[in-house]
């Protein structure tokens, strides 16, 4: 049944991508079987997770096939002189490794084991194939919102300090080393879930089934519900409507090959000069940059990378950690996302792991009054970035602790729910006492 829901929403959005001229998540990802992918990373990290229900030495002969087929296709492409301008050089044997394993699935397997193997080469390509369907939502916002709301959100950003600006200049100074690291862990996102997802799925193998509740399941189904925002609330992010879009505009995901001057900026103040406190309007702006700022999904990602990676070892935690810190400095640095989307991201990712988790524990009454409070806040900060922005500008030292707080609520309301679903310990019985013998 999830399957056919999945299907349907790709074939969906595949329509509507088509019908707006742009490529679509299914054409995007047949094309990587054969020309250089987007991202060879990802396509061997989503192979990685679907070997979680192989042996050591079906994993063995699985990476050895995807690296032999990488082989193939750069002899190949060497033969016939043909550069890599654009993707990556491998990959391809990754991807073909999972489609194979599919195939046999269907073809060579039979009962618990079909279903097993389908499980893991359905997870592998899941995450490949959301990456490409968040990369056509992006597209789509950019080509059917021409009007944006950076104006709002920049001006209610006035009560939190204006972080982006203030990172931006600390990434600014840091020169070169900082810019590097950062960008490194914003772009490599979805490999850091599948490590913290590697962990969690390990046992898969020896136990013949896969637990109720992993990381997957939540960063695919923000990456599924996200963009529905973006479409209510478009933001460009300050880099691009209060800078010239320049100076990070590699990182971009799709849009590499476009160039910035098509924007329609208000002035080029990021990060140097903060914008002016007066009443914002709709702006309008160009159809090729991503409307893709509220909420943050990279900190609703990040936030579930460090939320998983609480149970795992040391040097997990630290990993989860160190990712979720760097990723708010990159979004913000960057100049990509306001404050006030940072802020939302976290309560949207926390709202999301709870009705997951909810959904697994039957809907029991703290579950739903979790994830109701926390859907009211996410809503309540949505309207007053959009109906209060003036006010929240005018008095910041109300309106920004209380937004803070608010995200605080959220959190505590979280942990202490989710600590009390957790297992108590059982002490073990104390032995009656025998009596004397005289």
């Amino acid at each position: 049944m999830a399957g056919a829901v999945v299907l349907a929403f790709l074939l969906g959005l595949e329509l509507v991508a088509r019908h707006l001229g742009i490529p679509g998540p299914i054409t995007t990802q047949a094309r990587e079987v054969i020309f250089p992918p987007k991202s060879g990373g990802l396509l061997y990290a989503s192979m990685a997770l679907m070997l979680v229900v192989f042996t050591w030495r079906q994993r063995i002969i699985a990476i050895g096939a995807a690296i032999g087929i990488d082989l193939v296709f750069l002899a190949v492409r060497w033969a016939a002189d043909i550069k890599v301008t654009e993707g990556h050089p491998f990959g391809n044997g990754a991807l073909w490794v999972t489609i194979g394993c599919a195939v046999i699935a269907l073809t060579r397997r039979t009962g618990r084991e079909r279903v097993l193997l389908l499980k893991g080469a359905g997870l592998g390509l899941l995450l490949m194939t959301g990456r490409k369907t968040g990369d056509t939502w992006l597209l789509i916002t950019s080509k059917t919102r021409p009007m944006v709301l950076d104006q709002y959100v920049a001006t209610a950003d006035h009560a939190l300090g204006n972080p982006s600006w203030l990172v931006g200049r600390m990434v600014t100074a840091s020169g070169a080393i900082g810019f590097n690291v950062l960008d490194f862990v914003y772009g490599q996102l979805p490999v850091a879930a599948v490590l913290v997802a590697l962990y969690q799925l390990r046992n898969v193998a020896a136990e013949r089934r896969f637990p109720t509740h992993h990381l997957v399941r939540t960063f695919l189904a923000i990456g599924l519900l996200g963009p529905a925002f973006y479409m209510i609330f478009p933001v460009v992010g300050p880099i691009f409507a209060y800078g010239d879009g320049t100076e990070h505009w590699q990182a971009v995901s799709l849009w590499t090959d476009s160039h910035p001057s098509v924007q329609w900026a208000v002035a080029d103040l990021w990060p140097g000069t903060t914008t002016p406190v007066g009443v914002p309007h709709h702006m309008p702006f160009d159809e090729v940059t991503p409307r893709n700022c509220m909420p943050s999904l990279h900190t609703a990602w990040a936030v579930t990378i460090f939320v998983h990676s609480r149970k795992g070892p040391r040097f997990l935690r630290w990993a989860g950690a160190f990712w979720l810190i760097a990723t708010l400095c990159a979004t913000l640095g960057f100049g990509y996302h306001y404050g006030a989307d940072l802020i939302a991201g976290v309560v949207f990712a926390l709202t999301i792991e709870a009705t997951l988790r909810a959904y697994d524990r039957g809907w029991d009454r703290s579950g739903v009054r979790l994830i109701a409070y926390g859907a009211t806040v996410f809503t309540l900060m949505l309207l007053s970035y959009r109906w209060l922005p003036y006010e929240m500008a005018s008095y910041p030292w109300f309106f920004g602790p209380l937004l803070v707080l608010a995200m605080v609520s959220v959190i505590y309301g979280y942990v202490r729910t989710t600590t009390s679903w957790e297992p108590k310990p059982v002490p073990a019985p104390r032995p009656e006492p025998q009596p004397e013998l005289i």
